[in-house]
């Protein structure tokens, strides 16, 4: 098996297989965080009430062909007028924290101006909600709807996208911010700039590698000027940035160049400008005259220090030129291969290749698998518990190497809008019929709650 230099070069043995007999809450510290997580534009529907402006996500949705179930997320889980109901279910699987996001548009329905009272009121509510139930809040300012208005100037690809981002940091963390545990300014970067920008699979759908490469130096631009603001603030609340990130590996030598490329794209070119001050210079010769415009004091406004370093995992990057496949892989209904010791072997290099590493989180980690209802009106999904249970145990076999692990949280609460895979993908512990808005836990669910005890 062919790795990256950056990466340990002796591997621990891959986790085992385990039962929930075999994994306990007490084999993690007592104050290691155990949370569930969502996103705003997935979950809340009432996109045209209470004041809030129309995200990319929803011009995007009505684009023909983007979405491929053709929904949107006008109504969603419609977690906007059942919070309650679901503040309570959180509270039900016995977990100390939740991860949400704040819907931009709620806050500043054109991305710029004064705060819309009643998107600041809803969130506050939110946390009020979490706080009575004895619940961490945990905030996610962008998880990628950006403000339509702002779209049409060029949204991240136009310099000043990251000022206006900044200025909704602080508006946001000066209602919110003192009663929140942690604040992160951006969920992964790369989508809403490569995905988004590049690929076009996300919104707004561009095709152009200059406009994605310039949309990712902006958001990093603009998670450094966040941050500033908020620290001024002085808030209690820790600050942080989550970025997604794998694990590349290879069976042949010959595809180590393909390893170190797939590498540099998708986590050091987010990496080390934030924890270094700089991009990584076999990737930045890569893009050649593609390369966005970097002007003085960028990149240390990038690298303003964390409080945490949230992580979302999901599966590994395997590279073969001769288009191998890994032998004896299992995969999620993404098409995702299952993959724990990816997960290990990550935190093992983040915590080896980068010096002055804050504490991390995972901020995200889970699986989409076809949930049905059984005829018992359960949810029986045993591939999901096993993945969890791996990938718990991947984070512990970390942490046991010297990793400073702070918390994990499952994706998802609930099945939501799945961006452009609509509602046909399931993440969620808890199974939602949208068709009743019906809310069952699912057997994960309850492995989760009995895990936490």
């Amino acid at each position: 098996m062919t790795t990256l230099p950056q990466t340990v070069s002796t591997l621990p043995p891959s986790p085992p297989e385990v039962k929930s007999s075999d994994l306990l809450r007490s084999d993690f510290p007592a104050n290691f965080t155990f949370g569930v997580a969502t996103s705003a534009f997935q979950i809340e529907g009432a996109t045209q009430e209470g004041g809030r402006g129309p995200s990319i996500w929803d011009t995007f949705c009505r684009e023909p062909g983007r979405i491929r179930d053709g929904s949107n997320g006008d109504v969603a889980c419609d977690h906007y007028h059942r919070l309650d109901e679901d503040l309570d279910l959180i509270a039900r699987l016995n977990v100390s924290a939740y991860r949400f996001s704040v819907a931009w548009p709620r806050i500043q329905p054109t991305g710029t101006g004064p705060a819309n009272e009643e998107g600041l009121a809803f969130y506050e509510r939110l946390i009020d909600g979490l706080i009575e139930r004895g619940l961490e809040p945990h905030l996610t300012l962008y998880h990628w709807d950006l403000p339509q208005a702002l779209q049409d100037l060029g949204g991240w690809t136009h310099r000043d996208t990251a000022y206006r981002f900044a200025e909704y940091a602080r508006i946001v963390a000066e209602r919110l911010g003192p009663k929140v545990k942690s604040i992160a300014t951006l969920n992964e970067p790369w989508c809403s700039s490569i995905l988004s920008y590049q690929i076009g699979e996300h919104a707004p759908g561009w095709n152009s590698r200059p406009a994605a490469l310039a949309a990712a130096h902006h958001l990093l631009l603009g998670h450094g000027l966040a941050m500033q603001e908020m620290r001024a603030l002085n808030l209690g609340a820790e600050l942080g940035l989550v970025l997604n990130l794998d694990s590349a590996y290879s069976d042949a030598p010959d595809d180590l160049p393909g390893v170190q490329l797939a590498d540099g794209t998708f986590n050091r070119w987010f990496l080390d400008p934030v924890l270094r001050g700089q991009y990584p210079h076999d990737i930045w010769l890569h893009y050649g005259t593609d390369v966005p415009d970097v002007q003085a004091g960028d990149l240390k406004i990038m690298q303003t220090p964390l409080d945490f370093l949230g992580v979302n995992y999901y599966s590994r990057t395997f590279v073969s030129a001769a288009g191998r496949k890994p032998q004896g892989a299992t995969y999620t209904d993404m098409g995702w291969e299952v993959y724990p010791q990816g997960l290990t072997d990550l935190l093992l290099r983040l915590h080896h290749s980068y010096s002055g590493l804050p504490p991390l989180l995972i901020t995200e980690n889970g699986a989409a698998y076809p949930d049905e209802l059984g005829t018992d009106g359960q949810i029986h999904d045993s591939a999901r518990v096993q993945y969890l249970q791996q990938h718990l145990s991947a984070v512990q076999e970390a942490m046991k190497a010297g990793v400073n692990v702070r918390g994990y949280f499952a994706w998802s609460l609930m099945d939501n809008f799945e961006w452009a895979y609509g509602y046909g993908k399931r993440f969620g512990l808890v199974y939602v019929d949208y068709q009743t808005q019906a809310r069952t836990l699912k057997d994960s669910a309850k492995w989760y709650q009995g895990f936490l005890g």
